[in-house]
């Protein structure tokens, strides 16, 4: 039986069975913690649901687990615990909203099973955010997709009502902490 808990620090996916390592550049990890960061802000003020950053796995069925870069499961679908019980490694529900951040070392091919996994698992909402074209493509189902932008919005639809996220803030955002990082803004 396989254990993700144990993957020696490696950040794993199991598909078909089979652990294969999860891979996210500099970059494309800090455009992640940023809509994390958006999302949450949000959810401070309309609770309505739980936030799973890159290494939080969710079982989207028998031999698939997935770690989306950030997914969001709304309150009334999140498995309920008992206080000081032991919680899952694994969360055995697909989320209801997927992002993940497209890194170069992700292939067309694997992005596209990827998001009919997705939604042969529940999702209903998947967002690519593509930091080369500075934009993200918003999925409602595998043939249903809608490109933003950097001067548009993304929103949470019925998913996450009254979300939005400023595609043009979330890229100035990122440039700015990596400019900084990496010693390229001088004042």
């Amino acid at each position: 039986m396989l254990d993700l808990d144990d993957h020696h620090d490696v950040l794993c996916e199991l598909i078909d069975g089979i652990l294969v390592e999860k891979t996210v550049g500099f970059y494309e990890s800090q455009l992640a913690m940023f809509v994390g960061y958006y999302l949450l802000q949000f959810l401070n003020s309309a609770p309505l649901g739980a936030v799973l950053g890159s290494d939080g796995p969710v079982r989207l069925f028998a031999g698939q687990v997935r770690m989306p870069d950030v997914c969001f499961i709304r309150r009334e679908r999140m498995p309920r615990f008992n206080r000081g019980e032991r919680r899952p490694g694994v969360l055995p529900i697909a989320p209801d909203l997927a992002i993940e951040v497209i890194s170069r070392s992700n292939t067309q091919q694997e992005m596209d099973r990827k998001l009919k996994e997705y939604f042969d698992a529940g999702v209903r909402i998947v967002w690519y955010i593509d930091p080369q074209a500075r934009n993200a493509t918003v999925f409602t189902s595998v043939d249903d997709r809608q490109v933003v932008d950097e001067n548009g919005t993304l929103t949470g639809g019925d998913v996450l009502p009254g979300f939005e996220l400023s595609v043009a803030e979330l890229f100035a955002r990122a440039d700015e902490q990596a400019d900084m990082l990496q010693g390229g803004s001088e004042s």
